[in-house]
């Protein structure tokens, strides 16, 4: 059995996500965080972790970025999209109406609250690890309303009164699997590298990296800055790269990255999930070549 890490406990989306990356021989092993899944990763307890890493509705999910670079020991293999809709549900036969504390994961409530707020006006939120675990806090009568997937109503046997529930109709999540590092997933023309860079505190430093990559005509997908929590006012910037390293000029500008930083961490390079961004144009730099060397011979 391939053992693989996910934020529990049974019923979350990010078990659905576990499912969709389609290892034939996968045990799902819920855990409490996405930092646990990784560790766990670490640790040999288990091959892979499964974790969210991005909502098209509230941004990174800023726990799991953090916990990608808390230690060295994983690397990303593989991503899948999931579209996101809720159920919500009480105890069965308690009223909707009468619900007065509403658990969910934070990310999920700012995909619901709209909802939420015409159809159960003035419900409490109570901030939960996850969906699954919010759907428990219900059964275990801690809340009276969740928002969550469908499955944890049908495992822990509580009432459906909405399905399909989103704010958004494009609400999606991506999900990423990480195992131990090793030979990244096989280019196949529409990747993703990610990296994560501290540089100098020097003026200039961010845009002369920005420029390694601008100048070789290499998309980045994001960026952002987040506390190294180590040092105080230093930061690791999280780069998400259009191409794969095996994209002679997105290895090209890791190299140059590589020199102007003070430290650099290689996430791994795989498939996208979906398109966004513009392709390592390869032929324009072949294109470049030839013309240097017809230069160098005089023609």
């Amino acid at each position: 059995m391939t053992r693989i890490s996910y934020l529990g406990p049974a019923g979350t989306f990010t078990e659905q996500a576990v499912w969709a990356f389609g290892i034939a021989d996968a045990e799902a092993v819920p855990v409490d965080s996405p930092a646990a899944a990784l560790d766990a990763v670490r640790s040999g307890a288990s091959e892979y972790a499964v974790a969210a890493i991005e909502s098209s509705v509230d941004g990174t999910v800023t726990t799991t970025s953090d916990a990608l670079v808390a230690a060295p020991g994983v690397q990303i293999y593989a991503e899948t999209e999931l579209d996101i809709a809720f159920a919500i549900m009480t105890r069965p036969g308690e009223p909707l109406g009468a619900a007065r504390r509403l658990a969910s994961h934070p990310v999920a409530y700012q995909q619901v609250k709209g909802w939420v707020a015409e159809h159960i006006p003035g419900v409490e939120f109570l901030p939960a690890p996850s969906n699954g675990a919010g759907a428990r806090m219900v059964a275990d009568g801690e809340a009276d309303v969740a928002a969550a997937p469908r499955r944890a109503a049908e495992l822990l046997g509580l009432k459906v009164h909405a399905d399909g529930v989103a704010d958004l109709e494009t609400a999606r999540t991506r999900f990423l699997l990480a195992g131990r590092p090793g030979a990244p997933a096989a280019r196949t023309g529409n990747d993703r590298t990610s990296i994560v860079v501290q540089m100098p505190n020097e003026p200039g430093t961010l845009v002369a990296v920005l420029q390694e990559f601008a100048s070789r005509g290499v998309d980045l997908s994001r960026i952002e800055s987040r506390p190294t929590r180590k040092v105080r006012n230093t930061y690791d910037f999280h780069v998400d790269i259009v191409g794969h390293i095996d994209d002679e000029p997105v290895a090209e500008a890791l190299r140059a990255v590589y020199l102007r930083a003070s430290k650099i961490v290689y996430l791994g390079s795989w498939p996208r999930a979906s398109g966004a961004g513009t392709p390592v144009d390869q032929r324009r730099l072949d294109d470049a070549r030839a013309w240097v060397e017809r230069a160098r011979k005089g023609q």
